[in-house]
């Protein structure tokens, strides 16, 4: 089985002073809301636990996998499912399940290879704040000495659901049985909508006001990015990056574009063109366009919750 990257999520080897992409390819969203309904009461709700953003490695936080760690993982809401790096696999005896897979990028590459795994206990923060047990898993080669993984919290988080606060940088879960988000209960200066599946994944898409899907996708820094093949733009020029899979992505940031998603109204959010990406690349809503929401994904419900915080960067 083949991954295709949907995530801009900024990580590798530099490519002419511009950071490498990496994401993950969509996965069956396998666990029904009735499902999760049942499992929600067998265990507490994971804590609060901050992170970092540092500008080309995207939203930082401690790791423990099968009790080893800290492990440096990105928080990355266009992952679709985690991943880890070789050594840190080996550090944390990471069962491996004994088949490959290629993992491809927005270029449609699929140069790189993976191991399937399973990761059997997963703590975030704290060394004893878990998570899903026996959580899939792919494990890669390429990433950067400095990040041991990356972490996709609606699967880490079932059967909870998660709050990304960008501008106060924490993650809350909570339990969206007794806390369900509400589609017409709409925040001050926010919105609620309608977490859209594209195709067979469980990455958070969201329908702007116009019909485009756009995937909120907290591993990418950058702000509304769209294929250059869906605009009349002309490519001036700017340095190319490589993918996870080896293809070549050269992104360029233009003039800033006013959106809509529910009741709310972006403008002038930054915006970007990327060339040499797949027909069927998503629409992009990276963290300079998210920035400064407080992101809240309920997987029962199935509804996003874009609210204001009043947190300062």
């Amino acid at each position: 089985m083949g991954h295709k990257i949907a995530s801009l999520f900024i990580l590798l080897i530099l490519v002419g002073g511009a950071p490498a992409l990496l994401g993950a390819s969509p996965i069956p969203f396998s666990t029904s809301p009735k499902s999760i309904k049942k499992s929600s009461v067998v265990r507490d709700v994971p804590r609060t636990v901050a992170f970092r953003e540092e500008k080309h490695r995207g939203l930082l936080v401690k790791v423990w996998i099968n009790d080893a760690g800290p492990f440096t993982f990105a928080i990355d809401t266009g992952a679709g499912i985690s991943l880890i790096s070789t050594h840190a696999a080996s550090l944390a005896s990471v069962s491996r399940l004994g088949t490959s897979t290629a993992v491809g990028g927005l270029s449609g590459a699929a140069a790189a290879k993976g191991l399937n795994a399973t990761l059997r206990t997963v703590a975030i923060g704290e060394r004893n704040n878990w998570l899903n047990k026996n959580q899939s898993a792919i494990i890669i080669d390429n990433l950067p000495g400095d990040i041991d993984g990356v972490l996709d919290p609606t699967a880490a988080y079932l059967p909870f659901g998660y709050s990304i606060d960008l501008p106060n940088h924490v993650l809350t879960a909570f339990d969206p049985n007794t806390r369900p988000l509400n589609i017409n209960d709409t925040p001050d200066g926010g919105t609620v909508v309608r977490w859209i599946d594209r195709g067979a994944g469980r990455r958070p898409f969201v329908r702007l006001n116009d019909g485009r899907l756009a995937l909120l996708d907290t591993g990418s820094g950058f702000g509304l990015a769209i294929s250059r093949s869906q605009t009349s733009s002309k490519y001036r020029g700017q340095p190319g990056v490589h993918d996870l899979g080896g293809g070549q992505v050269v992104s360029e940031r233009v003039a800033p574009t006013t959106i809509g998603i529910g009741a709310l109204t972006l403008q002038k959010i930054p915006t970007d063109l990327l060339s040499g990406v797949e027909k069927d690349a998503p629409i992009l809503l990276g963290r300079d366009a998210l920035y400064p929401f407080r992101l809240t994904f309920d997987p029962v419900q199935r509804l996003i919750e874009i609210a204001p915080s009043d947190g300062d960067r």
